[in-house]
């Protein structure tokens, strides 16, 4: 039995795609008779013709995979699409390293641990790229043995 002129005409008058429309499979015959849209229509109001909701997309993959992301997973060398530097850029690490050597430093010389010329000294060290990080610019400190105890 050919219902697709009844399909077109059923998506037509109820405004979605011929794929949401649903027929009775017990009513194929009344549905068939359904020659003008208003024979549609009327099919339509006796339920033998009706519109199917809409096929969402799940998003419970989607909710697990950020559950797995929270715990650190899914971030190996397969799913990465920058490069090191585009995911963490390489002047991002060298602010923060810089910040926190400046930082100590500036506590040492308002604590009176070390004069302003060793202050100065090491600042341009510093921005040289001398320092890893702030245990390594105390070390440097204590082992030349310029800081004081105040």
């Amino acid at each position: 039995m050919d219902l697709r002129n009844q399909r077109r005409m059923a998506a037509s008058i109820l405004k979605c795609g011929e794929s949401r429309i649903w027929i009775d499979p017990n009513r194929l015959e009344d549905v068939a008779e359904a020659i003008t849209r208003a024979d549609v229509r009327t099919a339509i109001a006796s339920g033998a013709i009706a519109k199917l909701p809409r096929r969402g997309v799940s998003h419970g993959r989607t909710r697990k995979r950020l559950v797995q992301k929270k715990k650190g997973r899914r971030r190996g060398p397969g799913s990465r699409k920058g490069t090191a530097n585009a995911r963490r850029p390489s002047k991002e690490e060298w602010i923060v390293a810089i910040r926190t050597v400046r930082t100590r430093l500036r506590e040492l010389r308002d604590a009176g641990k070390i004069d302003r010329h060793t202050y100065r000294h090491y600042y341009r060290l510093a921005k040289g790229g001398v320092f890893r990080d702030r245990p390594n610019l105390d070390a440097h400190l204590r082992t030349a043995g310029l800081l004081k105890e105040a």
